[in-house]
């Protein structure tokens, strides 16, 4: 072989082994990104919901979760609790619903919108029962949600009760004078600058914050006298917003018995398959949600809370 022709097939040889290599390092590109957008359709499903408990068809005790606080574009919020209320009912292999309560409370209005739609739909579909089984906590907000179920599970050391209403802020009156500040506040409106933090109580209006407390009180009291009927044992203190243990709450008639998510669904609804129908709001509504209750706040300053 001539040298001219050995330099030509050397240098093929060389081209034919780096376009090799450069389809090979092709064919793997090609494949780590398959699994790349393999991965990340699998977490838009499950983000989605779309292999949920909306396409779940075998008979089932429904769960949904009451865990957290209790608010507008808070972990637990009517418009989702709602929807997956309206979800589990609507099943036609639903056999029974546990709602799974571990809340310290939250707003009266998300509370009672929940609440109200609970009693809905047990109108709408006797046959399915609905059940609260409490774990650590279900307490103001919480338990305004329990009292719409047929019955209230809880553990002997669960804590269960709070039947009562707070508007809470801070006072700075004192903090100003101390250190020279003048606080400069025009209104429009003679009470516009209700209980205004950096003012001192206008007696007026803290008469008038108290009388709205002590009537969303009395809704609260109605609806568990409502959803608990003669079970309840009332005494002075049952509506003072003290709370009791799980075992102490049945003695009172706040709850009915002992029991957990497992035990309610084998031997009460008697059916141990269990689907979760909570709503899962995805991260960009829960941000925008959150911004809107944060400006509300900043608006409004105190609100009133079932705690």
């Amino acid at each position: 072989m001539s040298e001219e022709n050995w330099e030509r097939a050397a240098i093929e040889k060389i081209a034919l082994s780096s376009l090799q290599e450069h389809k090979r390092a092709r064919r793997w590109g090609i494949f780590f990104k398959s699994l790349a957008f393999i991965y990340l359709f699998a977490l838009l499903f499950m983000a989605g919901d779309w292999f949920g408990a909306g396409n779940y068809s075998g008979p089932h005790t429904a769960i949904i979760d009451i865990k957290g606080e209790i608010g507008d574009g808070e972990a637990v919020n009517a418009e989702d609790t709602v929807a997956s209320l309206q979800s589990a009912f609507e099943n036609k292999n639903t056999k029974g619903i546990i709602l799974r309560i571990n809340s310290p409370g939250g707003s009266p209005v998300q509370a009672g919108i929940i609440n109200d739609e609970i009693t809905r739909l047990r109108k709408l579909h006797p046959k399915v029962p609905i059940y609260a089984v409490v774990e650590d906590i279900c307490a103001s907000g919480g338990y305004y949600i329990a009292v719409a179920a047929d019955k209230i599970y809880v553990d002997k050391a669960s804590i269960v009760g709070s039947i009562g209403v707070l508007m809470d802020g801070f006072g700075f009156t004192g903090t100003m004078e101390k250190f020279g500040v003048e606080r400069r506040l025009l209104t429009a409106g003679t009470n516009k600058a209700m209980l205004d933090p950096f003012s001192p109580v206008n007696p007026k209006h803290k008469a008038y914050a108290q009388q709205m407390l002590n009537d969303i009180h009395q809704q609260f009291i109605d609806t568990v006298r409502q959803g608990r009927g003669e079970r309840l044992k009332e005494t002075p203190e049952i509506f003072s917003g003290l709370f009791w243990t799980g075992e102490k709450s049945i003695e009172l008639g706040l709850a009915d018995g002992l029991g957990s998510t497992d035990s309610v669904a084998r031997d009460v609804i008697k059916e141990e398959n269990l689907v979760d129908f909570t709503t899962h709001e995805g991260f960009a509504d829960r941000v925008a949600k959150h911004f809107g209750a944060s400006a509300v706040h900043a608006l409004f300053g105190s609100t009133f809370k079932l705690h």
